[in-house]
């Protein structure tokens, strides 16, 4: 009901592509010039809206990829049963323009001074909150230690894998590949479970704060195997997509 509200408050204005940098086969990161772009904080989200010539007109929701303070972006898997993502990742071209509304929610942003230690918990394309949110952390100079723990199905499905790459020293970032992993592997494999979290997060004792993005069934199970780790339910921030 909240997120209606604020939504129903919301002008729609027109973004023209600044940027565009493909991300995977099948994943491209969107920079947009918004001159009446109000701001926003690392966790929140977007709408889009695309109209045909014929008037109609298709929405969709998408997380922020960038940080408090930087341009617009927003980062798009392609569905190929898609309405919108298709077009988004295959015909988008630079100067081309969308409507777009926001910024939307507030329970999935971080900001210093809600401290931590923080531990990110992504599913494929639930890494783009996450990613805006270790952006922000580094850009406001944050020594809030930090994790990432990030479930792909291939090394090659991994998004932002050459940023995420250069954090080493500064946030531990690991990956878990699903499907298959090449030769000499030392990630992780397979799901995210009890024996893996048990590596990787934080002692419940630190009281870490955790944001979990990802599929519905994805956040849902971690979320579970966190609570089981007696993380406070106040602590675990959750955010879905896909069906439920």
């Amino acid at each position: 009901m909240a997120r209606t509200a604020v939504r129903g408050r919301l002008s729609w204005q027109v973004a023209e592509v600044a940027a565009i940098t493909e991300e995977t086969h099948s994943v491209r990161t969107i920079a947009l010039n918004l001159p009446d772009w109000p701001g926003h904080h690392a966790g929140q989200h977007l709408d889009v809206r695309l109209t045909a010539e014929d008037g109609y007109s298709a929405e969709r929701s998408y997380s922020i990829a960038s940080a408090d303070g930087e341009p617009v972006a927003i980062t798009v898997e392609r569905l190929e049963d898609g309405e919108v993502s298709p077009y988004l990742t295959q015909e988008l071209r630079l100067g081309d323009q969308m409507e777009v509304r926001g910024p939307i929610g507030d329970w999935f942003t971080w900001s210093p001074h809600d401290g931590g230690p923080l531990l990110l918990i992504a599913g494929g394309s639930g890494v783009v909150p996450l990613r805006a949110i270790l952006r922000h952390r580094q850009r406001s100079g944050s020594g809030v230690p930090v994790r990432l723990l990030y479930s792909s199905r291939t090394l090659a499905d991994v998004i932002y894998r050459e940023e995420l790459d250069q954090y080493r020293g500064h946030a531990e970032v690991r990956y878990t590949l699903t499907r298959a992993q090449p030769p000499g592997w030392a990630g992780f494999s397979g799901r995210v479970d009890d024996a893996m979290l048990a590596r990787v997060a934080w002692p419940a004792s630190r009281r870490p704060l955790t944001f979990v993005c990802g599929p519905t069934a994805f956040v849902e199970a971690v979320a579970e195997l966190l609570l089981a780790r007696h993380y406070p339910a106040s602590r675990v921030k959750t955010e879905r997509f896909g069906g439920a």
